[in-house]
């Protein structure tokens, strides 16, 4: 019969294991819950590259531009143009895109954005 080898630690280092676990499970727990106000880090730094939130919010989930208008229901031609700061977009079609890119409106959109209206 063969044993499954076994690791022996010290109390302190089990408890720092143990603490580290915990951690780690609080922070899944929080990343489970994200209502979809947290920016993800990629995210930030193309919006902070001068990237429209739109663009890198669509980037990070993985999804072309003829993907998201398909799964919005929004012509191709309004996104780009949205998406290239030539049309705000209106309400209802800025939560039909924050829905699906699984944030809130206000991520999609940038100071200068607030000024237009």
């Amino acid at each position: 019969m063969t044993s499954e080898p076994t690791v022996h630690l010290t109390q302190s280092a089990y408890q720092a294991l143990l603490a580290r676990n915990e951690e780690l499970e609080d922070r899944l727990a929080a990343l489970e819950a994200d209502d979809g106000s947290r920016i993800p880090h990629p995210v930030a730094l193309a919006i902070i590259r001068g990237e429209s939130p739109l663009v890198a919010f669509r980037a990070h989930r993985g999804l072309t531009l003829r993907e998201l208008a398909r799964r919005t229901g929004i012509s191709p031609s309004y996104l780009s143009e949205i998406e290239r700061r030539r049309k705000p977009g209106s309400a209802a079609t800025l939560a039909k895109l924050a829905a699906t890119l699984n944030t809130t409106i206000d991520s999609l959109l940038t100071d200068s954005d607030a000024r237009q209206d």
